[in-house]
């Protein structure tokens, strides 16, 4: 094996381990979130918890709020790029369903958040992310091509705020609407709108 393969192999390993480490205090904090409010956990508990050193813990994060928004950066990339990473043959922009259906499964710690008052972090990091994803979507959808990039930013950030209002209006309420119906309901605004200015950039 030459020296720049086994260099690519050992940081491939490398990479591995930091993300196994990252996925061990994650969940160890998320965990605790649903027992007790945030800011009475230390970063003691989630290392006990993670069984990771604290030395290990301090060469990826500041301090325990690091860790969370660690955590919102991961979804956020997770569900705001879903659809294009896996070139979803669809006129979806954001995958409504599956989103909403894992966010409400896990009202317990949406509470926590809300009561510890993360949630405005989680919703602003959340509103940055979705307007880049929907505008990468929309860019990739057929008849999208002669629209011009400004008004797809616009639409962007438009839509993603429309998105996120209508997460935090389903969850406030008990999550009473099918995940489905709330997809079928967010795109046909999206689709109206676009539709409109498809025809507009035509003529």
């Amino acid at each position: 094996m030459s020296v720049r393969k086994q260099a690519a192999e050992m940081q491939k390993r490398k990479d591995a381990r930091v993300r196994r480490t990252h996925e061990r205090l994650g969940m160890a904090l998320m965990e605790m979130i649903r027992q007790k409010p945030i800011n009475d956990i230390t970063v003691q508990e989630v290392l006990d918890r993670a069984c990771v050193g604290r030395s290990t813990f301090y060469l990826h994060f500041r301090d325990k709020d690091d860790l969370l928004f660690s955590q919102f950066d991961m979804f956020l990339e997770m569900f705001s790029t879903r659809l294009s990473v896996q070139k979803e043959a669809s006129h979806r922009v954001v995958p409504v369903t599956e989103m909403f259906e894992h966010i409400g499964e896990q009202k317990k710690l949406y509470r926590a958040m809300s009561h510890a008052g993360r949630l405005n972090d989680f919703f602003d990091l959340a509103q940055d992310y979705f307007a880049r994803g929907i505008e990468r979507r929309l860019k990739e959808i057929k008849g999208s091509a002669k629209i011009p990039a400004t008004e797809l930013r616009t639409r962007g950030v438009a839509l993603a705020g429309s998105l996120l209002s209508l997460l935090r209006w389903w969850m406030d309420r008990g999550a009473k609407e099918s995940p489905s119906e709330l997809d079928e309901v967010f795109h046909a605004m999206v689709w109206d709108g676009m539709k409109r200015s498809i025809s507009s950039n035509r003529a």
